[in-house]
């Protein structure tokens, strides 16, 4: 079974994102940049089902600059067979992701599709449902647990009232959240094998794909400040300053 993963180039958790002084966005000129955590997860669930014998060849997919290449390389890296750049310096939406890794998922004949449940750049939480409605396939999101035998995938998913399982027939597309696993680091012998590994880079024109965005910024703003806390006394003095300062009761 050949798998596909999605991974995305985005600030580095650990970077305090700041805002441009013009307020079109945030600064990433001079930043650390990384995978997605979620994507990370992505990919080290599929090397798992590669490792059990289930999937026989895992591609990397990422969408963007030049520079996601070693978004890619960490995937391969950690344990994929090749990947496959869509280079643009357009910013895609989540909508044309979609249309990309669908575009790519025919050509390669996937049967499996695993990412990301979101991005923490944009916090969309949409290509992955995106894609599956898109190529007509069942779909299993903020997948913890993930059990593939004949042809079907079993998925434990996290939703807002505890876990639900769902069983999909294959083709499918998962998204991973964050209790799926715990992603491996890369060994220096396998980021030295990583640099020998194939990255096709194609054009989203080449993919029938137009990624012209549909959504305008009209301005980026950092949060307000907040305020510091208080002591109080007692109970009563807490009542009055919510109803006669906060005015909240």
């Amino acid at each position: 079974m050949k798998l596909l993963v999605a991974v995305k180039r985005v600030v580095d958790y650990n970077v305090k994102v700041r805002v441009k002084s013009d307020k079109t966005g945030v600064e990433t000129a001079g930043v650390k940049q990384s995978m997605n955590p979620f994507d990370e997860i992505a990919v080290e669930e599929a090397i798992r089902l590669k490792e059990k014998g289930i999937a026989t060849e895992i591609v990397a997919v990422s969408v963007g600059v030049t520079q996601a290449q070693e978004t890619i390389r960490t995937a391969l890296a950690m344990g994929a067979d090749r990947g496959i750049l869509v280079e643009t310096d357009v910013a895609v939406e989540p909508l044309a992701v979609a249309k990309l890794l669908k575009a790519i998922a025919e050509k390669e004949g996937a049967e499996l599709i695993i990412l990301g449940k979101q991005a923490i750049d944009d916090d969309f939480n949409a290509t992955g449902q995106a894609l599956a409605a898109l190529l007509g396939w069942p779909q299993g999101t903020f997948a913890s647990k993930v059990e593939i035998a004949d042809g079907k995938a079993t998925v434990t998913r996290e939703v807002d009232g505890g876990l639900e399982t769902v069983e999909l027939k294959l083709p499918a597309v998962i998204t991973a959240d964050l209790r799926l696993n715990e992603p491996r680091y890369a060994s220096l012998p396998n980021i030295m094998k990583a640099r020998k590994k194939q990255i096709d880079i194609v054009k989203p024109a080449d993919l029938g794909v137009d990624v012209t965005p549909r959504l305008t910024i009209v301005s980026v703003a950092e949060p307000p400040g907040r305020k510091a806390g208080i002591k109080v006394p007692d109970v009563a003095t807490l009542v009055d300053k919510l109803r006669n300062e906060a005015k909240v009761i």
